[in-house]
C-alpha cells in the first residue's frame, strides 16, 4: 500500500512527461551549468603562492619599488615645467627584466596624440559659446614631454623608445632579481590649461588679476608596475583609465616664484625657510588646534601678493616615504588654513589652500570636511598613516594624489553660494581625500579596474557624508541612485568588470553601481557588523600592497563565512538588474474530498478511492473541484484526515503549539531582471496590519526565473508588496504590488 501511495504522488508528473515526450518526440540538448549560484571558478584567477584562495597575499607575494630624487622648476611666466630626476628601480620579482617601462602621461597632450581623436564627436544643435569654441576653434595644444636625456648612473645614454604615453628603456644586460637599476632623466613640458578639457593637472588663469593657479601632477616620468598578474602594466594612458604605480620614497625640490605658496606630497622639510615668521608661528598654533582651523596665510595677504610678481625664487623641499606618486600645487593667490586631527596616538594635519574666489565657502568648510573624512575613513578601514591631508581649490576639478587633492566648489561672481554648490564641494572633498585609502594606500590597478578605487571610495564617501549630516543629499551610495543607470538600454551598458576606456557611462558603471551594490551588500545581504569586519580585513590585508578584484571578492567571503559568488557575478560580471514582480496570487481551500485529478488517475489505474489512505486536498475558486461554501476560514477539526492524524500523533500540549492559520495563499514571484537578490515581502491584511518576510537570495537557486511561496495567515490578505523599503534597487516598482496599481481593493482571487 505504501508503494502505491508513493506512485500516486509521483505518478502524475512522470506519466504526463512520458506521454508528452511520446506525442511530441522532443529531446532537448544538454547544457553547461548556467545556474546563477555556480562558483566563479571560470572568472577568477587560479590561487597561487602570490595570492591565496582566501584573498590574502601569499608567501611569494612581492612588489617592485621605485625611488625618486627630483629637482623641479615652475616657470610662471611661460607656464612651463622643467625637471630632472634620478630614479632607482628595485627588481623584487623573481624574474630577470630585459627592459623597463616608464609612464609618460603628459604625452597625452602632444599635438597629434591619439587620445585627442579616439572618440567620435557630433555637432551639437545647442551649445554654449565656450564649448563651441573649445570643440571647434581652439588650436591643438602643444604639450607632452620634451626629453633632454635618459642616462644611466655613470652618465651614459640609454637606448629608449617612446610609444605614445609609454617609454621603453632597453638594458644592456637583464636586471636580475634582487638587484636595482639607477637612471637619470631631464625633461620639460608646457603646462595645459586644465579648465578647457578638465585635465587632471594644469593651470587656471585669472584674467582679472593676471595670475595663475597651478595644480601639477603626472609631471615626471613614472615607473610602470610589474607584477605576476600583468607582467608590465604598460597600457597607454588614453584619458579615462587612470594610473597604476609602485610605492617608493621621494625627495622633491620645487623652485617657484618667491611669492608663491606651495603644498605637495610629503613632509615640507624647510618650512622655516619658505614661510614668513608670522606664517610659521600660525602653523605651529594650528598643530595644536583640534577644534577649528587656523589661518596661516590670510586672504588679505594673498590679495596683496596678487598685485605684484616676484622676480626672486624660493625652493620648497619635500620628502615622502612609502607613497606611490607625487603632486603639488603652487600660486601666489593661495590662502592657507590648517587644523590638527587626533587619530589614535597620532596627530594629522588637515589643510586647505584656496584663492579668494573660493571664499567664503572654502574657509568655512574645506578643512573641517578634511578632518571629518580622516576620522570617518580611519574608523572604517585603518588609521590614516601619513602626517597630513591637503585640499586644494581648483576650478571644476576633482582629482586625487597621495596626501593632496584638487576640489571644485566656487561661489558665483557675487559671492552667492547655492546649496547644491556647497553640498557638491563637501562631497568632492570627502571623495578625493578618501582616495588616500583607495588607491593611494590600498594600491589597486586603476588602469584596468576603475571600480576598485572609485566604487569602493564612493561607497565610503556615502557613509562619511551621512555622518557629516544625517540626510545629506548624497549623489552616490543610496540604493535609488543606481536605478536610472541599471534601467538604461542594455546596449549602452557594460559589466562593472570592464576596462574603463571601454565604458560608455563611467560614472554610472564605476562609481554609482558598485557604491549602491556595496551598500545593499552591507545593509541587506550581510548586515553592517559582518560587512564592516570583512571590509576592514580587506583594507588591512592590502594596505601598501596591490590587490586584484579577486583579492577583494575572496577576502569578503573569507572574513564573513558567506558564499557571495552569486552577488559578485550578478552585480559585477553581468548587466542583469533587479526587477521582481508579483506574478500571481491564488487562495486555496482545504478539504478532505478527493479532487478530479485523483479521480481521473485512479480510474486510469483501475483503482478505487477506498484503495488509498485518506488524503488532504487543496482547491481554489474557479477550479472544477471548487464548491459553494468552501470560501470560509480553515478549521483543522473540519478536515477529517487532519483531525484524526493530529489526535493520533500529538499530545494535548503539542496540539496547543500548532499554528492555526485561517487562510492559505500561494504567491508566485517572477524575476524579470535576472539579478538574483534577497526577496523582501510585506503583506498587509484586511485590518491594515502588516508583517514582513525576508528570504535569502538562495531562494532562487533552483529556478532563478520564478519562485512560489505559501502563506498561512490568520487574516485575509489585502495587499502584497515586494521590496517595501526600496532597498534592493528594483527598477520597476509598479509590478512589485498586488493587487496591481488599480486601488487598494483586491480583485477576486482565483
Amino acid at each position: 500500500m505504501r508503494y502505491f501511495i508513493y506512485l500516486l504522488f509521483v505518478g502524475f508528473s512522470v506519466l504526463s512527461w512520458a506521454q508528452d515526450l511520446e506525442e511530441k518526440k522532443v529531446f532537448e540538448k544538454g547544457h553547461t551549468n548556467t545556474n546563477k549560484f555556480r562558483q566563479l571558478y571560470d572568472e577568477f584567477a587560479t590561487p597561487t603562492t602570490y595570492r591565496t584562495a582566501s584573498g590574502a597575499p601569499g608567501t611569494s607575494y612581492y612588489q617592485q619599488r621605485a625611488d625618486y630624487k627630483m629637482d623641479i622648476e615652475l616657470d610662471d611666466s611661460k607656464q612651463k615645467i622643467y625637471g630632472s630626476s634620478t630614479i632607482t628601480y628595485y627588481n623584487n620579482s623573481p624574474d630577470p627584466l630585459d627592459f623597463l617601462w616608464v609612464q609618460m602621461d603628459q604625452n597625452k597632450n602632444k599635438k597629434g596624440s591619439d587620445s585627442n581623436c579616439m572618440n567620435g564627436h557630433k555637432l551639437e544643435t545647442i551649445e554654449k559659446p565656450k564649448e563651441f569654441i573649445t570643440d571647434h576653434l581652439l588650436e591643438e595644444f602643444d604639450g607632452g614631454f620634451d626629453i633632454d636625456y635618459i642616462k644611466d648612473a655613470k652618465g651614459n645614454d640609454l637606448k629608449h623608445f617612446i610609444n605614445k604615453t609609454m617609454m621603453r628603456i632597453d638594458l644592456d644586460e637583464p636586471l636580475l632579481p634582487g638587484k636595482k637599476f639607477v637612471f637619470k632623466t631631464k625633461w620639460s613640458y608646457n603646462i595645459v590649461d586644465h579648465t578647457i578639457h578638465r585635465e587632471r593637472s594644469g593651470y587656471e588663469y585669472f584674467k582679472w588679476d593676471n595670475n595663475y593657479l597651478y595644480v601639477i601632477a603626472q609631471f615626471y616620468p613614472r615607473m610602470a608596475v610589474y607584477n605576476e598578474t600583468e607582467g608590465w602594466q604598460n597600457t597607454p594612458f588614453w584619458g579615462d583609465a587612470e594610473f597604476n604605480l609602485s610605492f617608493g620614497d621621494f625627495e622633491v625640490n620645487i623652485t617657484v616664484p618667491s611669492d608663491h605658496i606651495v603644498e605637495g606630497t610629503g613632509v615640507l622639510v624647510n618650512r622655516k625657510e619658505v614661510f614668513t615668521p608670522t606664517q610659521y608661528e600660525r602653523f605651529q598654533k594650528a598643530t595644536k588646534s583640534y577644534d577649528k582651523p587656523v589661518i596661516i596665510v590670510s586672504q588679505e595677504e594673498a590679495m596683496e601678493k596678487e598685485k605684484s610678481f616676484a622676480k626672486t625664487k624660493k625652493t620648497w623641499r619635500f620628502k615622502a616615504t612609502k607613497v606611490r606618486d607625487f603632486a603639488f600645487a603652487s600660486s601666489r593667490k593661495f590662502i592657507m588654513d590648517a587644523m590638527a586631527v587626533q587619530l589614535g596616538d597620532k596627530t594629522v594635519m588637515a589643510t586647505s589652500l584656496y584663492p579668494k574666489e573660493g571664499n567664503p565657502l572654502w574657509e568655512q568648510y574645506s578643512t573641517r570636511v578634511v578632518a571629518h573624512t580622516l576620522k570617518s575613513y580611519s574608523e572604517m578601514t585603518f588609521d590614516y598613516p601619513y602626517h597630513k591631508a591637503v585640499s586644494v581649490h581648483s576650478y571644476n576639478q576633482g582629482m586625487e594624489y597621495p596626501m593632496i587633492c584638487w576640489n571644485y566648489g566656487r561661489p558665483d561672481d557675487a559671492g552667492y553660494v547655492a546649496e547644491h554648490v556647497k553640498n557638491g564641494m563637501i562631497s568632492v572633498i570627502i571623495h578625493e581625500i578618501g582616495h588616500n585609502w583607495f588607491p593611494m594606500i590600498v594600491n589597486s590597478d586603476e588602469r584596468q579596474w576603475a571600480w576598485m578605487d572609485e566604487g569602493l571610495n564612493s561607497f565610503l564617501e556615502y557613509l562619511t557624508e551621512q555622518k557629516w549630516e544625517k540626510g545629506f543629499p548624497s549623489r552616490r551610495g543610496p540604493v535609488e541612485k543606481v536605478i536610472p543607470y541599471m534601467s538604461s538600454e542594455q546596449r549602452f551598458l557594460e559589466p562593472i568588470m570592464t576596462n574603463p576606456e571601454n565604458i560608455r557611462n563611467l560614472g554610472g558603471n564605476a562609481y554609482t553601481k558598485p557604491a549602491s551594490a556595496l551598500n545593499i551588500l552591507r545593509e541587506t545581504v550581510m548586515e553592517p557588523e559582518l560587512f564592516d569586519h570583512a571590509f576592514k580585513v580587506y583594507a588591512n590585508r592590502w594596505k601598501f600592497k596591490q590587490p586584484t578584484p579577486e583579492d577583494f571578492f575572496r577576502t569578503m567571503e573569507d572574513a564573513s563565512a558567506m558564499d557571495l559568488d552569486w552577488f559578485w557575478r550578478g552585480w559585477f560580471y553581468t548587466t542583469d538588474y533587479v526587477d521582481v514582480a508579483v506574478k500571481g496570487v491564488t487562495q486555496f481551500y482545504v478539504t478532505d474530498e478527493p479532487n478530479q485529478e485523483v479521480k481521473d488517475y485512479l480510474k486510469k489505474m483501475n483503482r478505487e478511492i477506498t484503495d488509498i489512505v485518506p488524503l488532504v486536498y487543496s482547491v481554489y475558486k474557479g477550479s472544477v473541484d471548487y464548491k459553494e461554501g468552501m470560501d470560509k476560514p480553515f478549521e483543522l477539526e473540519e478536515v477529517k484526515p487532519l483531525k484524526e492524524y493530529v489526535e493520533e500523533n500529538f499530545t494535548l500540549t503539542e496540539r496547543a503549539k500548532l499554528k492555526k492559520p485561517k487562510y492559505f495563499y500561494e504567491v508566485v514571484f517572477e524575476n524579470k531582471g535576472g539579478l538574483v537578490m534577497p526577496l523582501i515581502v510585506e503583506i498587509t491584511y484586511e485590518d491594515n496590519t502588516s508583517e514582513q518576510y525576508k528570504y535569502p537570495a538562495q531562494l532562487w537557486r533552483r529556478n532563478h526565473e520564478e519562485v512560489v511561496k505559501i502563506y498561512g495567515t490568520q487574516k485575509r490578505i489585502k495587499k502584497i508588496l515586494v521590496d517595501p523599503n526600496m532597498e534592493l534597487a528594483d527598477v520597476n516598482a509598479e509590478n512589485n504590488i498586488w493587487p496591481p496599481l488599480e486601488g487598494d481593493t483586491p480583485k477576486e482571487i482565483e
